[in-house]
């Protein structure tokens, strides 16, 4: 249970100015450079984070290279990266709620969510790749009586990581955790507007005893420090999440430099279908609208794309309004606090301009659509809900990552499946269906990496995030993110 007083000792800590993490200590950046951070909040300045250079990210990388090369990560036994990725978990787990509030301060989750999605989240990842350590085999292949074929996993080297600012823990971990537990290096560039949580892990992992120079931090913006990572010739494999325009230009950086393997989650426009036979509408309404209120519309895989059936679409509609009204959005550090704040200005100014194109393309504004609490300084937004939303329209087409749902009728199957595949991504989708087969059609048919049926979210570790089409390639969670991190060497050996 949350204490709001802990939390308010929390929230009132000064945050001493950070550097990166090199080598295990921590360095200004080589300019003596630095940024501001402000929190969404109340637009105040925090502290200030070194503004990482190409000089900055080659001494990582080359930090990352000799600690990985000598073997002090990559040859320990499998038992002792187990031990100590779970003493990373129990670390984490220790210092949760200062981590939580930390990561609030910087990027304005609510508090409610951030402690299991962010802090939680993260020890859960740590703790489940800590576990796969010793149990992940390789292969001995069905050869002739005379030959031998082994299939060995190794460790990739050098894996760089790009995180962006909604979840930077829960999102760091799923790369980080597996990165380290197949043997890697890793040298992580967090999103410049949300680093403090990160750089703290950073600290807990040298705690935990992950050797200096295994796990690096190098703060700054994705021209300076981002680019230098992906043009490294000594990275060897690079995992993103974040904009489909920089995913783009990291496979540009691929070519251009050593062709590293690029792991790209790109995010989506992800539709959520509503047939007049689920189960629960009252659920279906209550679900659907946290699938994309929460975190202030600010999550990958939100359901920004309403599909209702068309005899239900008004009723369903109306039950959507009253959730999204009765949402209480507010200081996201505040226990009481439903929606914390939109994560910067830029952010918030690009979901009101959404709310205006969709009205100028010829949508209806149901509820919402403005900004609110400005005398506080913090950014903060009303859940919007915007009906009549064409399949072509920009709304229906372009990811908003706001608290912006976009609601379009269909008339039958065949209907909801056009609508759902409408648009470049590809990353989830939801349906509300007691028809099973209808369910296992629909499925089959939607072109996303996740599909949720009867719920929306909530999809644990044991199952693969990833997205297809233009939300990008590769998996994080489950056994199959530790293929990203691992290379297969094949042995052929006459006997």
């Amino acid at each position: 249970m949350l204490d709001q007083s802990a939390i308010d000792t929390l929230r009132s800590a000064a945050i001493p100015d950070q550097g990166h993490v090199i080598d295990g200590r921590t360095e200004a950046a080589q300019t003596g450079e630095t940024l501001d951070v402000v929190s969404p909040i109340d637009g105040r300045r925090l502290c200030s984070i070194a503004a990482g250079s190409a000089a900055d990210m080659e001494r990582a990388i080359s930090s990352a290279r000799a600690a990985f090369e000598d073997g002090r990560w990559s040859k320990t036994a499998p038992v002792h990266r187990k031990k100590v990725l779970h003493k990373l978990a129990g670390l984490i787990e220790r210092d949760a709620l200062a981590l939580t509030v930390l990561g609030v301060r910087d990027n304005g989750t609510e508090i409610n969510m951030a402690y299991k999605a962010e802090a939680l989240s993260a020890a859960a990842t740590f703790r489940y790749y800590a576990e796969l350590v010793d149990k992940v085999y390789g292969e001995i292949a069905p050869t002739g009586s005379n030959v031998l074929g082994l299939v060995h996993r190794a460790p990739v080297g050098v894996v760089g990581a790009i995180v962006p600012w909604n979840f930077p823990l829960m999102i760091g971990a799923w790369k980080i955790a597996p990165a380290l537990a197949a043997g890697n290096a890793v040298v992580l560039k967090p999103a410049e507007t949300a680093s403090l949580s990160l750089l703290r892990i950073a600290e807990l992992a040298l705690e935990a005893g992950v050797p200096e120079g295994i796990f690096n931090v190098v703060t700054g913006t994705g021209v300076a420090a981002g680019e230098a990572l992906a043009l490294s010739m000594e990275v060897d494999v690079l995992a993103f999440t974040g904009s489909g325009a920089t995913g783009r230009r990291l496979l540009t950086y691929s070519a251009q430099s050593n062709l590293k393997r690029c792991y790209l989650e790109l995010g989506g426009k992800s539709p959520n279908i509503v047939f007049n036979d689920a189960p629960d509408l009252a659920e279906a309404a209550k679900v659907s609208a946290a699938g994309i209120f929460r975190n202030s519309g600010q999550v990958c895989v939100a359901g920004s794309r309403l599909l209702v059936q068309e005899d239900i679409h008004d009723d369903f509609v109306s039950e959507i309004c009253k959730h999204a009204e009765a949402f209480r959005v507010g200081d996201p550090l505040d226990l009481s606090s439903q929606i914390g704040a939109v994560h910067s200005l830029p952010q918030l100014e690009a979901d009101l301009r959404f709310v205006a194109t969709a009205e100028e393309e010829g949508a209806d504004r149901r509820t919402g659509g403005a900004r609110i609490l400005q005398e506080t300084g913090g950014y903060y937004m009303q859940p919007t809900v915007m009906t009549s939303v064409r399949p072509t329209d920009t709304l229906a087409t372009k990811e908003v990552f706001g608290p912006v749902l976009a609601v379009t009728p269909f008339r039958d199957e065949e209907d909801a499946i056009r609508l759902a595949n409408g648009t470049e991504f590809g990353l989830a989708a939801g349906l509300w269906t007691q028809n099973l087969g209808r369910a296992h059609r629909m499925i089959s048919a939607i072109r996303a990496g996740v599909v949720h049926v009867n719920t929306y979210g909530g999809a644990d570790l044991t199952v693969p995030l990833g997205g297809v089409k233009q939300s990008g390639n590769g998996h994080d969670k489950s056994l199959h993110a530790l293929d990203k991190y691992h290379d297969l060497k094949t042995a052929w050996i006459q006997l």
